[in-house]
């Protein structure tokens, strides 16, 4: 009796992991989905600069923590249609991604114009229902003469 006991709470126990590592994976799914999202979003407005395609990203909503841009899609479509007009060539290459819940960070540098050497760029996008309505990012250029010899990459 007391064996059977202490078998079925091993088995309530392992379905108990076995559910959690079920949630666990379903997180994991949710998390690469968003990362394709914000990925996607990147690659059509920034690089292919087509801000309506980059667009269909967002959720109903654009809240933009950069101070020096507006929320909402028009605020983005700005922005696209001045790299569009002043840096055509402009190129951004997305070094890392990670992905932790809602969130979607992004380690790029971006180059506005061939041959310069760009800025270093840190894009933070939060997520709802697979859509983006949050972004922040931090711009640093990327130095001529560094204090060290380490990449910003």
């Amino acid at each position: 009796m007391h064996f059977i006991i202490r078998s079925a709470a091993m088995a309530a126990f392992i379905l108990m992991l076995s559910l959690a590592g079920g949630a666990a994976m379903a997180a994991s799914a949710q998390e690469e989905a968003n990362r394709q999202t914000v990925l996607a979003f990147y690659e059509k407005g920034l690089n292919q600069k087509d801000a309506d395609a980059a667009l269909a990203y967002v959720g109903n909503r654009y809240v933009q923590h950069n101070p020096t841009a507006p929320d909402g899609p028009d605020g983005f479509r700005k922005f696209i249609g001045f790299l569009r007009e002043k840096f055509p060539n402009s190129r951004s290459e997305i070094k890392r991604s990670f992905a932790e819940g809602d969130f979607v960070i992004l380690h790029v540098h971006s180059v506005r114009e061939p041959g310069t050497r760009g800025r270093a760029i840190v894009d933070i996008f939060k997520l709802e229902n697979g859509k983006i309505v949050e972004h922040w990012d931090v711009v640093q250029e990327i130095p001529e003469n560094p204090a060290n010899g380490n990449t910003m990459f």
